[in-house]
């Protein structure tokens, strides 16, 4: 079975529970079904896939599935995605052979900038809804509450598992208003779980701290995972939310979603995002690497097999992601490869630099960063956002008692804010030296 025909099954066996709600608009499974099915019908069938704005709403989610519906590939894009891309993306997929099995067409920017369209099959979609199902809880009470970007998988794999076991999803337009996150919360008729990257969270708990806890009985389980997460949020979170289940996942477009570890538990530890999921396998490459297997990898990048080859090879998805695993089979994100600074010789994540400076009183944001030196080559830079002033002596000596001293930076700089992307990552590129 598809995803699509989940909807249509629960549009038979519970046709009056509520499917998707997204502000005072809202649907039943039967009227979502009949939307779905109505679209479907007039959709044109010349076209293999079809590009959609992810608008946050419910107008987006029917057509997304009248896409599947009628047996072609969703094609997803930002809401403001600007119409010269739009343009060329369509240009991409009208022009590439694209495998029948194919659900969706995510485009993602890695290092390079380069816009790839990672092909996701329908088997891939309710493998990855059966992992979080069978190792988050998803039950047919649950509202999930998604505010990120519908066009990226952390939002859309989360309405899979929803909408797979006949939960209830409720769209908020992101998170720049919090009343608004609150009100699909209080307005949730049962449990409700939702998704937030570490950046979402620091925002809580520096300015909704006292509403985020009053709804703590209300909140059954969170996810959280795209960015590292600093060790002192993660403990001032669960402590905010202290019978919740809080999730850290490891996932991307192109492996699926792989581990997940509740950290509101005994181990609560930077890095750790727990164990393979049903679907999923993972092992750490000679290089250091974490290499996937399972039933959630992509099929490939659309119209381009030789990149697909570089990552994918025998059922095997090789990314760029440093980790290890534990003697309990845990595995635990150290960094990206691209990313090590080297200095003097020694390879340095700036990933620890980063996470021991988190830990130092009144800074909330940072970044570690190369900088060349004109006797010594690469050294590191901290890029600090904190709410007193930096004592730039203080921090380093902090820094020098937690880690070994080629990895304590040379120089400190207070600035207002840290660039990162819309799901929370540091925008590492727009640091580059050029």
């Amino acid at each position: 079975m598809r995803l699509v025909d989940y909807i249509f099954l629960h549009a038979r066996e519970t046709p009056d529970h509520l499917a998707v709600v997204c502000g005072s608009d809202r649907l039943t499974y039967r009227e979502l079904a009949d939307r779905i099915e109505a679209e479907a019908a007039a959709m044109p069938t010349q076209r293999r896939a079809v590009t959609l704005r992810a608008e946050a709403g419910i107008p987006f989610i029917v057509r997304h599935f009248a896409i599947h519906k009628a047996g072609l590939a969703s094609v997803p894009l930002d809401k403001n995605v600007p119409a010269a891309q739009e343009e060329m993306i369509s240009g991409v997929v009208g022009a590439a052979n694209i495998p029948e099995q194919t659900a969706d067409i995510l485009f993602t920017t890695g290092t390079t900038g380069k816009q790839k369209g990672v092909m996701i099959s329908h088997s891939t979609v309710v493998a990855n809804a059966e992992n979080l199902i069978h190792a988050q809880g998803f039950h047919g009470d649950i509202t999930f509450v998604v505010n990120g970007p519908l066009n990226h998988i952390a939002s859309l794999s989360k309405i899979y598992p929803t909408f797979y076991v006949g939960g209830t999803v409720s769209v908020v337009d992101g998170l720049k208003d919090l009343p608004a996150l609150f009100h699909a919360i209080a307005e949730a008729p049962g449990p409700v779980a939702t998704f937030l990257v570490p950046s979402s969270i620091r925002i809580l708990l520096a300015l909704a701290r006292k509403e985020l806890t009053s709804y703590a009985s209300k909140i059954e389980f969170v996810e959280t995972g795209a960015a590292p997460m600093a060790e002192a949020d993660m403990r001032a979170f669960c402590d905010c939310l202290p019978s919740s289940r809080i999730y850290n996942t490891y996932a991307s477009t192109e492996t699926g979603i792989i581990c997940t570890h509740n950290f509101n538990t005994s181990l609560c530890k930077a890095g750790c995002v727990g164990l393979p999921m049903t679907h999923s396998r993972v092992f750490i490459t000679p290089e250091g690497t974490i290499a996937c297997k399972g039933d959630t990898l992509m099929l490939g990048y659309v119209g381009d097999a030789d990149l697909t080859a570089q990552v994918l090879r025998d059922g095997t998805l090789f990314t760029n992601d440093l980790g290890r695993i534990d003697t309990q089979g845990r595995l635990w994100i150290l960094g990206r490869r691209d990313g090590v600074i080297n200095v003097g010789g020694f390879k340095v994540l700036p990933e620890e630099v980063e996470q021991a400076a988190m830990a130092y009183p009144g800074v909330t944001d940072c970044v570690c960063i190369a900088r060349n030196h004109p006797v010594l080559g690469n050294t590191l830079r901290l890029l600090v956002v904190s709410d007193t002033d930096l004592d730039k002596h203080a921090i380093a000596h902090f820094l020098s008692e937690r880690l070994e001293p080629h990895k304590v930076p040379m120089q400190y700089e207070r600035v207002d804010a840290i660039r990162r992307t819309f799901n929370g990552k540091v925008d590492r590129k727009a640091y580059q030296e050029g």
